[in-house]
Protein backbone atom coordinates (compact mmCIF):
# COMPACT_ATOMS: atom_id res chain seq x y z
CA UNK A 1 0.00 0.00 0.00
CA UNK A 2 2.90 2.10 -0.55
CA UNK A 3 1.02 4.49 -3.10
CA UNK A 4 -0.55 6.43 0.43
CA UNK A 5 3.07 7.91 1.10
CA UNK A 6 3.65 9.14 -2.59
CA UNK A 7 5.89 12.37 -2.08
CA UNK A 8 3.97 15.57 -3.99
CA UNK A 9 5.48 15.51 -7.51
CA UNK A 10 7.45 18.77 -7.71
CA UNK A 11 6.40 21.64 -10.13
CA UNK A 12 8.11 23.46 -12.56
CA UNK A 13 9.73 26.30 -10.91
CA UNK A 14 10.82 23.70 -7.76
CA UNK A 15 11.98 21.02 -10.72
CA UNK A 16 14.12 23.39 -12.22
CA UNK A 17 15.73 24.93 -8.80
CA UNK A 18 16.31 21.99 -7.99
CA UNK A 19 18.77 20.62 -10.87
CA UNK A 20 20.45 24.00 -10.71
CA UNK A 21 21.43 23.31 -6.82
CA UNK A 22 21.97 19.51 -7.95
CA UNK A 23 24.13 21.04 -10.70
CA UNK A 24 26.22 23.16 -8.51
CA UNK A 25 26.80 19.94 -6.18
CA UNK A 26 28.23 18.06 -9.52
CA UNK A 27 30.68 20.88 -10.12
CA UNK A 28 31.97 21.38 -6.85
CA UNK A 29 36.09 19.98 -6.89
CA UNK A 30 35.11 19.18 -3.19
CA UNK A 31 32.60 17.45 -3.35
CA UNK A 32 33.27 13.17 -2.92
CA UNK A 33 32.34 10.67 -5.21
CA UNK A 34 29.10 9.76 -3.03
CA UNK A 35 27.73 13.08 -3.14
CA UNK A 36 28.28 13.23 -6.83
CA UNK A 37 26.18 10.30 -7.46
CA UNK A 38 23.66 11.55 -5.37
CA UNK A 39 23.63 14.86 -6.95
CA UNK A 40 23.56 13.11 -10.45
CA UNK A 41 20.54 10.88 -9.38
CA UNK A 42 19.01 13.82 -8.52
CA UNK A 43 19.17 15.49 -12.23
CA UNK A 44 18.42 12.37 -13.35
CA UNK A 45 15.02 12.18 -11.81
CA UNK A 46 14.37 16.03 -12.22
CA UNK A 47 14.72 16.08 -15.99
CA UNK A 48 12.92 13.05 -16.18
CA UNK A 49 10.05 14.68 -14.59
CA UNK A 50 10.53 17.84 -17.01
CA UNK A 51 10.15 15.69 -20.11
CA UNK A 52 7.23 14.01 -18.30
CA UNK A 53 5.72 17.38 -17.73
CA UNK A 54 6.51 18.61 -21.65
CA UNK A 55 4.97 15.55 -22.72
CA UNK A 56 1.75 15.13 -20.84
CA UNK A 57 0.91 19.10 -21.47
CA UNK A 58 1.44 17.96 -25.70
CA UNK A 59 4.33 19.56 -25.93
CA UNK A 60 6.15 17.09 -28.12
CA UNK A 61 3.27 17.13 -30.30
CA UNK A 62 3.01 18.01 -34.39
CA UNK A 63 0.80 20.20 -33.24
CA UNK A 64 1.84 21.19 -29.75
CA UNK A 65 -0.50 22.36 -27.01
CA UNK A 66 0.26 26.15 -26.24
CA UNK A 67 -2.56 26.19 -23.22
CA UNK A 68 -1.08 23.56 -21.23
CA UNK A 69 0.00 25.82 -18.03
CA UNK A 70 2.65 23.98 -16.73
CA UNK A 71 4.43 23.24 -19.95
CA UNK A 72 4.20 27.29 -20.32
CA UNK A 73 6.10 27.66 -16.47
CA UNK A 74 8.73 25.05 -16.75
CA UNK A 75 9.75 26.77 -20.64
CA UNK A 76 9.28 30.65 -18.81
CA UNK A 77 11.64 28.78 -15.91
CA UNK A 78 14.28 27.18 -18.10
CA UNK A 79 14.83 30.34 -20.22
CA UNK A 80 15.01 32.59 -17.39
CA UNK A 81 16.93 30.86 -15.02
CA UNK A 82 19.48 29.62 -17.83
CA UNK A 83 19.23 25.90 -17.73
CA UNK A 84 19.66 25.27 -20.90
CA UNK A 85 23.32 26.39 -21.20
CA UNK A 86 23.93 24.55 -17.87
CA UNK A 87 22.86 21.07 -19.15
CA UNK A 88 24.12 21.28 -22.37
CA UNK A 89 27.45 22.38 -21.01
CA UNK A 90 27.84 19.72 -18.56
CA UNK A 91 26.34 17.24 -20.47
CA UNK A 92 29.30 14.72 -20.58
CA UNK A 93 29.27 14.91 -16.65
CA UNK A 94 25.18 13.49 -16.76
CA UNK A 95 24.10 9.97 -16.68
CA UNK A 96 23.65 8.59 -20.78
CA UNK A 97 20.19 8.48 -19.95
CA UNK A 98 19.71 12.10 -18.89
CA UNK A 99 21.92 13.19 -21.96
CA UNK A 100 19.61 11.42 -24.58
CA UNK A 101 16.33 13.24 -22.01
CA UNK A 102 18.33 16.54 -22.32
CA UNK A 103 18.61 16.36 -26.12
CA UNK A 104 15.06 15.26 -26.03
CA UNK A 105 13.68 18.53 -24.03
CA UNK A 106 15.96 20.37 -26.16
CA UNK A 107 13.66 19.47 -29.30
CA UNK A 108 10.89 19.78 -27.90
CA UNK A 109 11.03 23.04 -26.74
CA UNK A 110 12.67 24.41 -30.02
CA UNK A 111 9.59 23.01 -32.04
CA UNK A 112 7.44 25.12 -29.86
CA UNK A 113 5.55 27.78 -31.14
CA UNK A 114 3.22 30.54 -29.21
CA UNK A 115 1.34 32.03 -32.22
CA UNK A 116 3.62 32.79 -35.03
CA UNK A 117 6.34 32.85 -32.50
CA UNK A 118 8.90 30.61 -31.65
CA UNK A 119 10.17 31.43 -28.14
CA UNK A 120 13.11 28.88 -27.76
CA UNK A 121 14.69 29.93 -31.61
CA UNK A 122 14.69 33.39 -30.25
CA UNK A 123 16.12 32.45 -26.99
CA UNK A 124 19.05 30.65 -28.80
CA UNK A 125 19.43 33.78 -31.09
CA UNK A 126 19.90 35.93 -28.26
CA UNK A 127 21.97 33.40 -26.64
CA UNK A 128 24.90 32.34 -29.09
CA UNK A 129 26.70 30.68 -26.15
CA UNK A 130 24.63 28.00 -26.31
CA UNK A 131 24.66 27.31 -29.83
CA UNK A 132 28.42 27.50 -29.30
CA UNK A 133 28.73 24.82 -26.92
CA UNK A 134 26.25 22.34 -28.87
CA UNK A 135 29.50 22.96 -31.56
CA UNK A 136 32.27 22.90 -28.69
CA UNK A 137 30.21 19.32 -27.64
CA UNK A 138 31.83 17.65 -30.32
CA UNK A 139 35.57 18.14 -28.67
CA UNK A 140 33.66 15.39 -25.95
CA UNK A 141 32.90 11.76 -27.33
CA UNK A 142 29.94 11.41 -24.16
CA UNK A 143 28.54 14.64 -25.45
CA UNK A 144 29.10 14.63 -29.19
CA UNK A 145 26.73 12.30 -30.17
CA UNK A 146 23.92 14.71 -28.15
CA UNK A 147 25.33 17.63 -28.89
CA UNK A 148 25.07 16.80 -32.79
CA UNK A 149 21.06 15.81 -32.44
CA UNK A 150 20.55 19.09 -30.83
CA UNK A 151 22.76 21.02 -33.45
CA UNK A 152 20.75 19.30 -36.65
CA UNK A 153 17.92 20.55 -34.89
CA UNK A 154 18.91 24.06 -35.21
CA UNK A 155 19.48 23.45 -38.25
CA UNK A 156 16.03 22.87 -39.32
CA UNK A 157 15.00 26.86 -39.02
CA UNK A 158 17.49 29.32 -40.80
CA UNK A 159 18.16 32.26 -37.65
CA UNK A 160 20.00 29.53 -36.07
CA UNK A 161 21.57 28.28 -39.26
CA UNK A 162 22.86 31.65 -39.40
CA UNK A 163 23.86 32.40 -35.91
CA UNK A 164 25.85 29.06 -35.88
CA UNK A 165 28.03 29.93 -39.42
CA UNK A 166 28.43 33.54 -37.44
CA UNK A 167 30.21 31.86 -34.32
CA UNK A 168 34.23 31.51 -34.20
CA UNK A 169 33.55 28.46 -33.22
CA UNK A 170 32.08 27.04 -36.18
CA UNK A 171 35.46 26.53 -38.17
CA UNK A 172 36.30 23.96 -35.24
CA UNK A 173 34.32 21.68 -37.26
CA UNK A 174 37.38 21.28 -39.45
CA UNK A 175 39.15 19.74 -36.71
CA UNK A 176 36.13 17.54 -35.64
CA UNK A 177 35.87 15.78 -38.41
CA UNK A 178 39.21 14.84 -39.29
CA UNK A 179 39.66 13.09 -35.67
CA UNK A 180 40.24 9.35 -33.83
CA UNK A 181 36.71 8.58 -33.31
CA UNK A 182 34.53 7.59 -36.36
CA UNK A 183 31.04 7.91 -34.64
CA UNK A 184 32.15 11.42 -33.61
CA UNK A 185 33.97 12.18 -36.79
CA UNK A 186 30.94 11.35 -39.31
CA UNK A 187 28.40 12.60 -36.93
CA UNK A 188 30.37 16.36 -36.95
CA UNK A 189 30.84 15.83 -40.86
CA UNK A 190 26.90 15.54 -41.06
CA UNK A 191 26.50 18.80 -39.12
CA UNK A 192 28.84 20.60 -41.02
CA UNK A 193 27.16 19.93 -44.31
CA UNK A 194 23.38 20.42 -42.99
CA UNK A 195 25.19 24.03 -41.93
CA UNK A 196 26.31 24.80 -45.08
CA UNK A 197 23.92 23.02 -47.67
CA UNK A 198 19.78 23.53 -45.46
CA UNK A 199 19.79 27.19 -46.38
CA UNK A 200 21.38 28.32 -49.01
CA UNK A 201 21.22 32.36 -47.78
CA UNK A 202 22.97 32.28 -44.50
CA UNK A 203 25.42 29.70 -46.44
CA UNK A 204 25.91 31.89 -49.58
CA UNK A 205 26.91 34.85 -47.24
CA UNK A 206 28.85 32.90 -44.93
CA UNK A 207 31.22 31.86 -47.78
CA UNK A 208 31.64 34.84 -49.37
CA UNK A 209 32.81 37.12 -45.85
CA UNK A 210 34.58 34.05 -44.73
CA UNK A 211 36.19 32.71 -48.23
CA UNK A 212 40.03 32.91 -47.77
CA UNK A 213 39.75 31.47 -43.91
CA UNK A 214 37.11 28.78 -45.22
CA UNK A 215 39.41 27.37 -48.38
CA UNK A 216 42.67 27.32 -46.36
CA UNK A 217 40.92 24.98 -44.33
CA UNK A 218 38.58 23.38 -47.00
CA UNK A 219 41.82 22.29 -48.72
CA UNK A 220 43.45 20.62 -46.26
CA UNK A 221 40.13 18.07 -45.91
CA UNK A 222 41.27 17.43 -49.72
CA UNK A 223 44.23 16.33 -49.00
CA UNK A 224 43.17 14.66 -45.48
CA UNK A 225 44.76 10.47 -45.13
CA UNK A 226 41.08 9.69 -44.16
CA UNK A 227 39.69 8.74 -46.96
CA UNK A 228 36.20 9.23 -45.81
CA UNK A 229 37.08 12.42 -45.26
CA UNK A 230 38.61 13.11 -48.36
CA UNK A 231 35.97 11.78 -50.04
CA UNK A 232 33.19 13.51 -48.16
CA UNK A 233 34.48 17.09 -48.67
CA UNK A 234 34.92 16.19 -52.62
CA UNK A 235 31.63 15.38 -52.76
CA UNK A 236 30.69 18.57 -50.93
CA UNK A 237 32.53 20.74 -52.46
CA UNK A 238 30.77 19.80 -55.71
CA UNK A 239 27.76 21.24 -53.80
CA UNK A 240 28.77 23.61 -52.99
CA UNK A 241 30.07 24.92 -56.28
CA UNK A 242 27.53 23.92 -58.13
CA UNK A 243 24.58 26.02 -56.27
CA UNK A 244 23.56 28.41 -58.88
CA UNK A 245 23.60 31.36 -55.62
CA UNK A 246 27.16 30.29 -55.24
CA UNK A 247 28.51 31.86 -58.34
CA UNK A 248 30.56 34.08 -56.66
CA UNK A 249 32.78 31.41 -54.62
CA UNK A 250 32.65 29.03 -57.39
CA UNK A 251 34.24 31.78 -59.94
CA UNK A 252 36.65 32.68 -56.96
CA UNK A 253 37.32 28.93 -56.83
CA UNK A 254 38.15 28.09 -60.21
CA UNK A 255 40.30 30.89 -60.83
CA UNK A 256 42.65 29.18 -58.53
CA UNK A 257 45.84 27.16 -60.48
CA UNK A 258 46.19 25.43 -56.77
CA UNK A 259 42.82 24.57 -56.77
CA UNK A 260 42.34 22.95 -60.52
CA UNK A 261 45.77 21.11 -58.92
CA UNK A 262 44.00 19.47 -56.17
CA UNK A 263 41.17 18.69 -58.18
CA UNK A 264 43.63 16.80 -60.69
CA UNK A 265 45.48 14.87 -58.11
CA UNK A 266 41.77 13.57 -56.63
CA UNK A 267 41.35 12.70 -60.63
CA UNK A 268 43.91 10.15 -60.37
CA UNK A 269 43.62 8.82 -57.40
CA UNK A 270 43.64 4.93 -56.70
CA UNK A 271 40.17 5.00 -55.19
CA UNK A 272 37.00 5.39 -58.23
CA UNK A 273 34.54 6.86 -55.98
CA UNK A 274 37.13 10.20 -55.18
CA UNK A 275 38.05 10.12 -58.59
CA UNK A 276 34.28 10.73 -59.45
CA UNK A 277 33.64 13.04 -56.82
CA UNK A 278 37.04 14.86 -58.26
CA UNK A 279 35.51 14.70 -61.98
CA UNK A 280 32.47 16.91 -61.24
CA UNK A 281 34.65 20.13 -60.16
CA UNK A 282 36.97 19.54 -62.78
CA UNK A 283 33.96 19.63 -65.01
CA UNK A 284 33.66 23.32 -63.74
CA UNK A 285 37.07 24.35 -64.58
CA UNK A 286 36.82 23.13 -67.99
CA UNK A 287 33.89 25.02 -68.30
CA UNK A 288 34.42 28.21 -67.40
CA UNK A 289 34.81 30.44 -70.76
CA UNK A 290 37.53 32.89 -69.05
CA UNK A 291 40.10 30.49 -67.34
CA UNK A 292 43.05 32.43 -65.68
CA UNK A 293 46.30 32.26 -67.15
CA UNK A 294 47.58 29.91 -64.17
CA UNK A 295 44.63 27.45 -64.90
CA UNK A 296 44.79 27.51 -69.12
CA UNK A 297 48.20 27.02 -68.67
CA UNK A 298 47.60 23.68 -66.46
CA UNK A 299 45.11 22.25 -68.97
CA UNK A 300 46.93 23.35 -71.78
CA UNK A 301 50.42 21.54 -70.70
CA UNK A 302 48.62 18.48 -70.08
CA UNK A 303 46.04 18.57 -73.20
CA UNK A 304 47.36 15.37 -74.47
CA UNK A 305 47.72 13.32 -70.96
CA UNK A 306 44.17 14.51 -70.42
CA UNK A 307 41.92 13.58 -73.97
CA UNK A 308 43.61 9.96 -73.14
CA UNK A 309 42.90 9.97 -69.69
CA UNK A 310 38.98 11.60 -69.89
CA UNK A 311 38.56 9.19 -72.67
CA UNK A 312 39.10 6.24 -70.88
CA UNK A 313 37.95 7.62 -67.40
CA UNK A 314 35.27 5.23 -65.97
CA UNK A 315 33.80 3.49 -69.07
CA UNK A 316 31.74 1.23 -66.92
CA UNK A 317 29.63 4.15 -66.18
CA UNK A 318 29.52 4.84 -69.45
CA UNK A 319 25.36 3.47 -69.50
CA UNK A 320 24.75 7.05 -67.20
CA UNK A 321 23.63 8.88 -70.48
CA UNK A 322 24.69 12.78 -68.90
CA UNK A 323 27.88 11.26 -67.02
CA UNK A 324 29.09 9.92 -70.85
CA UNK A 325 27.80 13.68 -72.50
CA UNK A 326 30.24 15.21 -69.85
CA UNK A 327 33.17 13.54 -70.73
CA UNK A 328 32.09 14.24 -74.62
CA UNK A 329 31.93 17.79 -73.77
CA UNK A 330 35.47 17.75 -71.66
CA UNK A 331 37.39 16.12 -74.39
CA UNK A 332 36.21 18.57 -76.81
CA UNK A 333 36.79 21.54 -75.05
CA UNK A 334 40.16 20.17 -73.94
CA UNK A 335 41.24 19.35 -77.87
CA UNK A 336 40.05 23.27 -78.37
CA UNK A 337 42.88 24.44 -76.13
CA UNK A 338 44.96 27.10 -77.64
CA UNK A 339 48.30 28.31 -75.76
CA UNK A 340 47.50 30.89 -73.25
CA UNK A 341 47.65 34.38 -74.07
CA UNK A 342 51.19 35.86 -72.39
CA UNK A 343 50.23 36.74 -68.50
CA UNK A 344 49.78 40.50 -67.94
Amino acid sequence: MNFFFKTKQKGPVELVKATHEAMARVDTNGSGDQLRTKANDEISKNVASMLQILREGGADKKVPDTTSEQVAQLAQEIYTTELLPLLIGNLSRLEFETRKEVSIIFGILLRRKIGSREPTIDYLVSRKNVLASLVCGYANADAAIFCGNMLRECFKHEPLVKATLGLPDFFNFFGYVEGDNFDVTSDAFTSFREALTKFKDPAVAFLKDNYDAFFAKYSELLQSNNYVVRRQSLKLLGEILLERKNFHVMTSYIKQSDNLMMTMNALNDKSKSIQYEAFHIFKIFVANPEKTYGVHNILYKNKDRLVKFLTDFQNDKNSDEQFRDEKVFLVREIKRLLPPPPEH
